[in-house]
């Protein structure tokens, strides 16, 4: 089946249409080898928004999930697509502060979590953060909405949430000013990057998709929209772990490992301890992006894991999938681009003073598609977010050449970007700053051949203290709420920060005496 995104937008109707044409195609299989197919997903869809209906959830309902990437998640985001209800994703890595922020921001009325996840009691969590908002939002565990026969608690009637319509989906992101942004999108923005990836990739029902990242990500949702376009099957890693995930993937017959540096570095090292034999044999290409790709990486995946190499593509939260490359491009732009805008993708390159670039100059990268979010939850954003002429600044810095090949060079604003997650230097900052030892402090992004970057914290301390180690540094940082993944990983002293001529900080020089 190919169905156009604009034919069939939502996701509900894109799941009822595969389970039609293809009912008994496995759709989703996980490490522990279970297996679902579109009609089982659509029939557990269905049974899940009966139960979330007679709770009261519905189309004014604003929903929030922090669950892992499993098939259960999977029925419960189709489920709340039956019902009409809008979803709020959130990554694992949040925590109090940022799950906090999006409470505040959105007037919640039903959170879906997972109880107990990798270490972190995520009930206990929400729960006690609903406490603090006068008991709202409800929180409901995953077994309790698709396992338990008893009958779920009344949700009862929320919040109006009539300023975030026609939003289906809000997606809080990093960004670069710390606390995340709300980014509002619908089923057509993220069907759009959907078909657009099937058609670079050429995705057919035969291939078999690794997802070993986080599904709440907004590619979570576009890589099932891309399922159910193509009827890949997606192979669902919910505890990544190199070794047992290189053998559950090629148990499956992976034909799509993604999806980033860290996953491909990972497989590579797995393959060099397994060197009698392929680990996936039947590859035929890596999707990655989301972070840096180091220099020669492409070609290391294509001689040592085989397929055609890495395929990258370029996007953020705002705009998912705007680029992509196609196994069939020439090696040279597979190794050093992010590949060629999708159907739709209008981009163009802007110098200072918003002069167009011409081919192969660098600049700022705007865009025009289909794939663009409506606007930010905090509307104040907005403003800012797209130019005179509708174009979305998105912040990064690139060059196009005269193939239509895009290579991102760098970032108007600072982050630093680890295993695909926004860290906005800024909130570090401010947060190593409150360290009783620490006078002044920056925070820079610096080349890591693992994460793509890695976040390292340059300080000034106070007289007569001494610098904490860099885990005691992350245990007080813990203390003020700080999810992990933000954490520096490199500590440096020095005795005054560089500086320019008008007093900011240096941190190209940072970056050069440190990186």
């Amino acid at each position: 089946m190919s169905t156009p995104a604009e034919e069939a937008p939502s996701l509900v109707d894109l799941l009822d249409a595969r389970a039609k044409a293809s009912p008994d195609h496995t759709l989703l299989v996980d490490e522990e080898g279970r297996r679902m197919t579109c009609a089982e997903l659509r029939h557990g869809s269905i049974h899940v928004a009966e139960r979330l209906a007679v709770a009261g959830i519905g189309p004014n309902s604003l929903v929030s999930w922090v669950l892992p990437t499993a098939i259960d998640t999977l029925v419960v985001t189709a489920a709340l697509s039956r019902l009409g209800a809008m979803q709020n994703p959130i990554i694992p890595v949040y925590r109090e502060r940022e799950i906090g922020h999006i409470l505040d921001e959105t007037s919640v009325d039903l959170m879906i979590v997972t109880p107990q996840w990798r270490g972190v009691d995520y009930r206990a969590l929400c729960s006690n953060l609903a406490a603090a908002r006068g008991g709202r939002p409800l929180v409901f565990t995953l077994e309790q909405v698709v396992h338990e026969a008893i009958p779920l608690p009344a949700v009862g009637p929320g919040a109006d949430h009539e300023d975030l319509a026609p939003a289906q989906w809000m997606f809080y992101t990093s960004g670069t000013a710390g606390l995340p942004k709300g980014v509002r999108h619908t089923d057509g923005t993220l069907a759009a990057a959907a078909a657009g990836m099937v058609d670079h990739l050429a995705i057919t029902e035969d291939d078999r998709s690794g997802i070993a990242f986080p599904i709440a990500h907004i590619g979570g949702p576009i890589n099932l929209m891309a399922g159910l376009l193509s009827g890949a099957t997606l192979i669902l890693i919910e505890h990544f772990d190199p070794e047992p995930t290189a053998s559950v993937l090629a148990r499956e017959g992976v034909t799509m490992a993604g999806s980033g540096t860290a996953f491909h570095l990972a497989y590579l090292d797995v393959q060099a301890g397994r060197p009698d034999a392929p680990i996936f044999p039947v590859l035929r290409c890596c999707p990655g992006g989301g972070a840096p790709k180091p220099a020669g990486l492409h070609e290391r995946v294509k001689r040592e894991l085989g397929g055609c190499g890495i395929v990258s593509s370029w996007g953020l939260t705002e705009a998912p999938v705007l680029t992509m490359g196609r196994p069939t491009d020439p090696d040279a732009k597979l190794s050093e681009s992010e590949g060629r805008p999708l159907p739709g993708v209008d981009l163009r390159v802007v110098a200072a003073g918003g002069r167009p670039c011409r081919a192969g100059e660098p600049g700022e990268l705007r865009v025009r598609a289909p794939q663009v979010m409506l606007g930010y939850v905090d509307r104040s954003l907005d403003g800012d977010a797209f130019d005179e002429e509708g174009f979305m600044r998105t912040g990064d810095l690139g060059v196009v050449d005269a193939e239509d090949f895009v290579r991102i060079t760098g970032r108007l604003k600072d982050v630093v970007i680890r295993n695909g997650e926004n860290i906005a230097t800024a909130e570090v900052e401010e947060l190593v700053r409150g360290h009783p030892a620490i006078a002044d402090a920056a925070v820079i992004g610096l080349l890591d051949e693992r994460t793509g970057e890695r976040v390292c914290a340059v300080v000034e301390l106070v007289p007569g203290t001494t610098a904490p180690t860099l885990s005691a540094l992350g245990e007080f940082l813990k203390g003020k709420g700080l999810r992990p993944i933000a954490w520096p990983e490199q500590l440096e002293v020095v005795v005054a920060l560089p500086r320019t001529v008008t007093g900011k900080i240096d941190k190209g020089e940072l970056a050069g005496r440190f990186g």
